[in-house]
């Protein structure tokens, strides 16, 4: 299978807050008053967590059947630790709480989400970090 790219883009508006553009869908960034935005959008680690949650409810709902489970509902809440004092500028501890309903036993879901965390692609790329480049095109 040939390797595919995703492209985002992303501009700076006034302040703080950004608008992020990717395949004619968009959303906006900002941060809360007290850290310099106009709490008009996530933060940017907010967003993160929500691509992160986004990604493992999309991975339920696409192995769900096939792995016998009978999803009827399915709720996520993930929280990120950040420690602005600490060595480490970005979380430092995500947690995600999955809320299921479904009639299979407590083992048959717990052993399903089990297989939902190894194969979240959003997931692997926290914990399996790529490699980062990045160019600088200056305009006068």
């Amino acid at each position: 299978m040939a390797v595919e790219t995703l492209k985002a883009e992303v501009i700076l508006g006034e302040g703080v807050k950004v608008d992020c553009l990717s395949r004619g869908f968009g959303f906006s960034m900002d941060q809360a008053k007290e850290a310099g935005g106009n709490n008009e959008g996530m933060c940017p680690g907010e967003a993160l967590l929500s691509a992160l949650g986004g990604c493992k409810c999309m991975i339920v709902r696409k192995m769900s059947e096939a792995s016998g489970i009978n999803l009827k509902s399915l709720k996520l809440e993930l929280e990120g630790e950040i420690d602005p004092e600490g060595p480490k500028t970005g979380f430092t501890k995500i947690i995600t709480k999955y809320s299921i309903q479904s009639n299979n036993t407590e083992k048959e879901v717990k052993d399903f989400i089990e297989k939902v965390e190894n194969n979240c692609p959003v997931k692997d790329t926290i914990v399996n970090a790529p490699s980062m480049n990045y160019e600088v095109s200056i305009q006068q």
